[in-house]
């Protein structure tokens, strides 16, 4: 195998096996930081900066809080391991989030997409761009809707006989105007977590 690092916080690694990657899963055990994906013999290991941190827990909290205020029942997974040898796929979102399939999968402390339904929100912040495209690896798994946030946009990606197709309007929050949750970031930022977050439910509020 070959290893490419790309950044400090970053390797690529090539030529993998299926096997191998199940190894690497076991080997770094639950209690990391670093995220991983694979994608038919190509893996990434990443560990994330401040700054993505930030973002990840902010526009997940955000989701959260939505939800809340539409009075939405939902579940969140966190970065779990959503993986399939079959279509030789496998990642940690930074979050996801079941809605649509929130009954289906209500309590449950092990999932495994060969009986249970995916996740039907997964969020990835790109601060730095990731080397290994993801969303090919999310539509094998079959993962209804990405947002994908990036120097202050973002992008809200829905599966569409097999692909990507990049969207105005959320299928989890249909009524709401998604794309705008950056600039409301960025203008509460420096206020704290408690006022960015009134001034969440407040913009649902108002919509």
């Amino acid at each position: 195998m070959i290893a490419v690092k790309n950044r400090a916080d970053r390797v690529v690694l090539y030529n993998i096996s299926w096997q191998q990657f199940e190894n690497l899963l076991q080997d770094l055990g639950e209690s990391r930081a670093a995220r991983i994906a694979y994608d038919c013999g190509i893996l990434e290991i990443m560990t994330p900066l401040p700054e993505h941190e930030y973002y990840k827990k902010t526009l997940s909290i955000a989701i959260e809080d939505i939800a809340l205020e539409l009075d939405l029942k939902y579940e969140s997974y966190g970065s779990t391991t959503w993986k399939q040898q079959s279509r030789m796929a496998g990642l940690e979102p930074d979050d996801c989030f079941y809605f649509q399939n929130e009954a289906a999968i209500r309590g449950k402390l092990d999932l495994d997409l060969n009986q249970d339904p995916p996740p039907d929100l997964a969020l990835e912040i790109d601060v730095t761009s990731k080397s290994l495209n993801r969303l090919p690896i999310y539509a094998r798994l079959g993962v209804p809707e990405v947002w994908c946030y990036d120097s202050g946009e973002l992008k809200i990606y829905l599966l569409q006989n097999g692909e990507y197709i990049e969207s105005e309007t959320s299928l989890v929050f249909p009524s709401l105007p998604i794309r705008e949750l950056p600039r409301l970031i960025e203008e509460y930022r420096t206020e704290g977590r408690r006022a960015m977050r009134k001034a969440v439910r407040d913009w649902v509020k108002g919509r």
